[in-house]
């Protein structure tokens, strides 16, 4: 329950027996509310009870006066009983928000929280990997603020984001929906770098058939060590498996046959380098023309080079043919 629904509930009042405190105000004024309305001769009733509030709250506007004796002696009872009840009730009712969100606040840091959340990022495991992910994901415009949740098995929140919303676990049922896994739009699976490579990969195959046991239709991208585990994964419905062991390979076999081209990759998918990659939907303009039309008109309109089209199935055409007959839903992967 959160701090609001604890204030309407009631259950602050419970808790604090404050309660009690306000029952004790609320006969004090209609009793001295009463006796002032018998014994001053100038008073009605509703006078009387806006003369016990306003004499009770110690705020004294002046504009109603007892002028009896008996009248001054409820004045100065009043007074004194409502500096004591104001002052308990209001420091008790500070403290206790005050606690409430402290708990709320350590919560948070220790991820014993639940979030409701949509199209937000799931990240499984946090590791030197999941940190650069993050800090790539902030320095561009379009995530700088997406909310992501960062499901770990670490003692506290690992990193001071403000957009990171913290669950401490395994990956499992309980934990995911924490997260919101049926409103989130994209899960990330990393490795566990505290196990040996066959473990860690069984436990990122593992991973993925529960988020997609739980959410379909979530798109899955997972890190593996080993390509041996390629079909595993494939056989979960990952979206999107990316070996970490054989892409280094090729990337450093490409460098040694190209020499700089490792820069080349390095500044096309950091976005704080240069040009970068990104996709996108198929503009209208180019609806029914072929791969040859989009070059001027993309380099013309966003600056920009296509160099392959993603097709509604999710396959990935690089280069294609001039002739190639853009379909709909198609996405065209550009340089910028």
């Amino acid at each position: 329950m959160n701090l609001e629904e604890q204030l309407f509930s009631g259950q602050i009042l419970k808790k604090e027996n404050l309660s009690l405190v306000l029952v004790l105000i609320a006969l004090i004024v209609l009793a001295s509310s009463l006796i002032i309305d018998l014994i001053e001769p100038d008073f009605s009733f509703p006078d009387a009870l806006w003369w016990s509030i306003v004499t009770l709250t110690t705020v004294g506007y002046g504009d109603l006066t007892p002028k009896t004796i008996g009248g001054r002696i409820i004045a100065i009872v009043i007074m004194i009983l409502g500096i004591g009840l104001l002052t308990t009730a209001s420091i008790t009712i500070s403290a206790t928000v005050a606690s409430i969100l402290i708990t709320r606040k350590i919560k948070e840091e220790t991820g014993m929280n639940s979030y409701d959340l949509e199209n937000h990022i799931i990240f499984c495991e946090w590791n030197d990997r999941a940190r650069s992910i993050l800090l790539q994901f902030r320095s561009i415009l379009a995530t700088k603020n997406i909310p992501i949740v960062l499901i770990a098995d670490t003692e506290r929140r690992p990193i001071d984001d403000r957009n990171l919303f913290f669950i401490r676990g395994t990956i499992n049922d309980e934990t995911l929906a924490r997260a919101s896994i049926h409103q989130a739009s994209t899960v990330i699976i990393l490795g566990d770098d505290h196990l040996d490579p066959g473990a860690r990969d069984a436990k990122v195959v593992l991973s993925t058939l529960t988020v997609e046991s739980l959410n379909p239709s979530v798109y899955t991208i997972v890190e593996l060590s080993d390509e041996r585990y390629l079909q595993h994964c494939q056989r979960a419905n990952a979206d999107e498996i990316i070996v970490s062991s054989e892409l280094s390979a090729m990337l450093i076999s490409q460098s040694a046959l190209n020499h700089g081209i490792s820069r080349v990759f390095n500044e096309l998918l950091s976005p704080a380098l240069g040009s970068h990659t990104y996709t996108i939907p198929l503009p209208p303009e180019l609806a029914g023309k072929s791969f040859v039309d989009a070059l001027p008109f993309l380099k013309i309109t966003r600056r920009s080079i296509v160099i392959g089209v993603q097709t509604a199935q999710g396959k990935v055409i690089c280069n294609p043919d001039s002739d190639y007959c853009f379909q709909d839903h198609d996405q065209l992967i550009l340089i910028t």
